[in-house]
């Protein structure tokens, strides 16, 4: 059976862990090989050379947007990556083959850098095209890194081991991310080996340009989508449940052990990914069936995907939402019967490159939900040019998913808990597939409504 697997950033950290529950759980030497792991950068590494993914705080990436210093950063980084590797050397590692590989990995990276600032500064290049390039310079480290470190202990533990980097750094052909996988899997004994690869692939289109932080997991699935495995695994550091354990108690939730591509795409639109949308297409088209794994759990089946999965019962599998949106409601005393206005309204949002997580509409308002972090004033300015009126507020949005939950009552039912616990609706909503029903409240009331809901479903 070969599978294609993912190892998340903050699994990769708990790299004692990863070795013992994912590469060698239950397995004997002979049934270690015909898997391929895609790894992700060490936790926080990547929010170094870019910037934290969730609060924003800029990272070496920024320095070089800024015209400033980028060096005495990139020779911290050396530093911070050897503190990473004297961590791991009780599984095995190889210190000084780790660090020396650091220094030369973070010196060609120093270079590939200087040479694109250079070129920046002569003014005859378009600056955005450089930036991206340095985006991806940088991202590609920490992937590079992880995978040689992994590789380096199970190697010493005489484990047969293929390092596929895939981020290209002494490779100058000019490939398409899909040719520069094909190549380096064309003749590897996947009977006959593990292989460990980088999340980042290098490609002529830029893997960061059209995915940015999404990119592992476009990656994992490419490979997937070239090798068609028996099954394509994510290994998270937590199982997808049927509400949030922090929220309702790990005693009132239990994993999901069977859901949708549909299902999962719901998911990834209010920000809870099981995995990311554009990886997950390929996957979906290929009919390759998707597993998530929790790292902490390796006796647990998980969570499969799958593409024709419906639930025998009708009933909800999860209870999710996020408490960091904004509503943005335009007003139109003209706009009843008339032709167009939200065509105009949307094509604001596309102006600002803003896509929205839910819209309704009355007779003269459309009210629209998008992510705080898209959210600026001049949004606002230009609605204000087109229309009588503009309101916005923070809110929440919590969802009731579910592959077959189209049953009488379900609406009335869910309000009804809201409503009991003292939470006001201030919106509502579900497609005519009826795999997800929305509310939208108050941000206070967020983790009150996941409480509530979760246990009128149980």
């Amino acid at each position: 059976m070969l599978t294609v697997e993912k190892i998340g950033g903050t699994s990769m950290s708990a790299l004692d862990v990863v070795i013992k529950n994912i590469i060698l759980y239950g397995r004997k030497p002979e049934e270690l090989y015909n898997r391929v792991f895609v790894v992700s950068a060490f936790a926080g590494v990547t929010d170094l050379l870019l910037e934290n993914k969730k609060n924003g705080a800029p990272g070496i990436y920024h320095k070089i947007c800024k015209h400033q210093d980028f060096r005495v950063p990139m020779q911290g980084l050396i530093g911070e990556l050897k503190l990473i590797n004297i961590r791991y050397v009780p599984l095995g590692l190889n210190l000084a083959e780790a660090d020396l590989f650091v220094e030369k990995h973070v010196k060609k990276a120093l270079e590939y850098l200087e040479n694109l600032v250079n070129i920046l500064s002569s003014g005859y290049v378009n600056k955005s095209g450089i930036l991206l390039a340095a985006r991806e310079i940088l991202a590609s480290i920490g992937e590079s890194h992880s995978a040689f470190v992994l590789s380096n202990i199970l190697e010493n533990q005489h484990i047969s081991i293929k390092r596929i980097d895939l981020g290209g750094f002494d490779d100058h052909d000019s490939l398409t991310i899909d040719q520069r996988i094909k190549r380096a899997f064309k003749e590897v004994p996947l009977a006959r080996t593990i292989c460990i690869v980088t999340g980042y692939t290098k490609g002529t289109e830029g893997i960061m340009r059209e995915f940015d932080r999404g990119y592992s997991e476009v990656t994992f699935s490419k490979i997937a989508e070239i090798l068609r495995p028996d099954e394509a695994i994510i290994h998270k550091e937590y199982h997808l449940s049927t509400a949030d354990p922090a929220i309702v108690g790990q005693e009132n939730c239990i994993p999901v052990g069977y859901t949708n591509y549909d299902i999962a795409d719901q998911l990834a639109d209010v920000g809870m990914e099981a995995i990311h949308p554009s990886a997950s297409k390929p996957l979906e088209m290929k009919g390759i069936s998707l597993r998530i794994k929790n790292t902490f759990d390796p006796a647990h089946s998980g969570t499969l995907i799958t593409k024709s999965y419906l639930c025998e019962q009708k009933r909800i599998e999860m209870i999710t939402g996020t408490d960091k949106l904004i509503m943005i409601d335009v007003y139109d005393a003209l706009m009843v019967g008339s032709v167009g206005s939200d065509l105009k309204a949307m094509q604001i949002f596309a102006n600002h490159n803003i896509s929205y997580t839910f819209k309704t509409t009355s007779a003269n308002s459309i009210s629209t939900l998008i992510w705080e972090k898209d959210f600026h004033k001049s949004l606002i300015s230009d609605l204000e040019k087109e229309f009588e009126k503009v309101m916005f507020e923070k809110v929440a949005i919590v969802c009731l998913l579910g592959s077959n939950i189209d049953q009488p009552g379900l609406l009335a039912k869910s309000a009804a808990a809201l409503t009991t616990n003292g939470i006001n609706i201030k919106s509502a909503g579900f497609a005519l597939r009826k795999v997800n029903i929305q509310f939208i409240l108050d941000r206070d009331d967020y983790k009150a409504a996941i409480v509530a809901l979760n246990k009128s479903m149980r």
